[in-house]
């Protein structure tokens, strides 16, 4: 996979934290999924906490690793009756469950928590190749891309990979675009208004009922 649209320079942002309400998020999450929910909750509230101030590899491993474990890969058509729903950390979280979206979702939002700057991190649409090499059957996919510069490959994060690895090492992934909360980014074409994507603004909406800051 090669890196998708580095840039010269990176866009004008700041490296301030995600803020939570938390009592919001616990009151959200009792309401909705009950004790279990507020369980699963505090478990990854006492992950963040332990790795703030670690180093940026450290965060990125406990994060990707949180996530690939913490949750069940599905449907959002089993999960929410949808054909296509882009669920909250709290509703991942909630439910147990999520597709590729979900867990890339969760993992954006907590590396905010932690600190790092939006701009080093990218929602990444990909095809998969699935079926092993050779095979030319592919899947619609969606990975969480970190950037340390502007010029540097992307470090993968990925539900259907445990392991992190930069793009280059993954062969099985094709990139279409990538986008983040400062704009769309597509090869050869000026940075778009990530307001395009209607499903970012009501993910947004509904993560600010919950609780959080974004």
């Amino acid at each position: 996979m090669a890196a998708v649209l580095p840039v010269t320079l990176w866009p004008r942002g700041t490296a301030q934290a995600l803020e939570f309400q938390v009592a919001q998020m616990r009151q959200s999450m009792q309401a909705r999924f009950g004790e279990g929910g507020v369980q699963r909750l505090e478990a990854w509230l006492s992950m963040l906490d332990q790795q703030a101030g670690r180093s940026v590899p450290a965060q990125l491993k406990a994060v990707n690793d949180f996530w690939n474990q913490n949750v069940v890969g599905s449907e959002d058509i089993l999960i929410w009756g949808e054909q296509e729903y882009w669920a909250t950390p709290l509703e991942t979280l909630g439910k147990r469950a999520g597709d590729c979206e979900d867990y890339v979702i969760g993992k954006y939002f907590s590396l905010q928590r932690l600190g790092l700057p939006v701009e080093k991190l990218r929602f990444i649409y990909v095809r998969a190749r699935i079926g092993g090499i050779g095979s030319t059957q592919s899947i619609a996919h969606m990975v969480l891309g970190y950037y340390e510069t502007p010029q540097s490959e992307p470090l993968v994060l990925d539900n259907l990979l445990g392991n992190m690895l930069p793009a280059s090492q993954r062969k099985d992934l094709t990139p279409v675009f990538s986008f983040n909360a400062q704009g769309i980014y597509v090869a050869g074409a000026q940075p778009a208004s990530v307001e395009r994507i209607s499903r970012w603004k009501g993910l947004l909406a509904r993560m600010k009922q919950e609780g959080f800051m974004p």
